[in-house]
């Protein structure tokens, strides 16, 4: 997997003046853009749309520092349509805009080109099962979130906290599959993971065809197939943030899975009653490499 990432970092230099075919190297390293994207963000700490807008604007600012050109051929030159659009983007990584940074020299945010290592982690053992699961149904109550990186997400905490405790008790007598417990499904999830972008989130149960579902709760329908399910225990939510880096800086690159298109679903094992520790497994939707 280091190889196709720095392979993807080399397509980027060689098309930061066009638009790139993430879909097209994918298929020809044998895994998908989905997983790719996923794990570009995870292990460069920014999605791969904003590192290629980095590295465009820090090329671009010789061209702009230079004054040989006009604004608008610099703009076409580096792939956008108009002196506005390439203004907007020059502004949100220099933090000026191209007239003012051409007439004062800078400053400039310069992004150097990223190179994938590999180094040795995995001291401590990963605790994970590999299931194949048939088709299931996630039930209970939904509400679009912004994505937070890390810390308690406040959208989240405000949706579960409305819910009626009599509620919880109500969709654990529903719950009849693995998963098993109450869940914190994330569905809908941008491909780069980008921070502050939308998903659904979905507190609720897992549920066979044989569950009559109440009318007042939601639904999201998964496929069936194979997951990895990961275990771990400790002070939450940092525990199960902690355990989502775990799984793409050391399990995925060491491993032949990789991720499919479909909901992270978080299921509680246990916990303490303030909830500041607990034990928690993520299930991840997976498919062979």
């Amino acid at each position: 997997m280091i190889a196709w990432l720095n392979r993807l970092v080399d397509l980027v230099e060689e098309s930061l003046t066009e638009d790139l075919d993430v879909a097209r190297l994918a298929t020809t390293l044998g895994t998908s853009e989905y997983h790719l994207r996923r794990m570009f963000s995870s292990l460069a700490g920014m999605p791969l749309s904003e590192y290629v807008r980095r590295r465009r604007m820090t090329v671009a600012a010789a061209d702009v520092v230079d004054g040989s050109d006009d604004l608008l051929t610099i703009a076409v030159r580096h792939g956008y349509g108009s002196a506005e659009a390439f203004g907007r983007a020059f502004q949100a990584v220099h933090g000026v805009g191209p007239g003012r940074a051409r007439r004062d020299g800078g400053p400039f945010r310069s992004q150097p080109v990223l190179r994938f290592r590999l180094t040795v982690e995995g001291a401590s053992p990963m605790d994970v099962r590999l299931v194949t699961r048939p088709a299931v149904r996630l039930v209970g109550h939904a509400a679009r979130v912004p994505l937070v990186h890390e810390g308690v997400n406040p959208a989240i905490q405000q949706h579960v906290v409305a819910i009626p405790p009599q509620e919880h008790a109500r969709l654990k007598a529903l719950g009849d599959t693995e998963p098993g417990g109450l869940l914190a499904v994330s569905a809908d999830l941008d491909p780069d993971r980008r921070e502050g972008t939308e998903l659904t989130y979905l507190h609720g149960v897992a549920v066979t065809d044989a569950v009559d579902v109440p009318a007042d709760l939601d639904v999201i329908d998964v496929d069936a197939g194979p997951w990895a399910v990961f275990r771990a225990a400790g002070p939450y939510p940092d525990t199960l943030q902690t355990l989502w880096a775990a799984t793409a800086t050391e399990w995925f690159p060491s491993n032949p899975s990789r991720l499919r298109p479909g909901p992270e679903v978080v299921a509680v094992v246990e916990r303490a009653d303030d909830f500041s520790t607990a034990t928690v497994e993520l299930w991840l939707p997976v498919e062979a490499g």
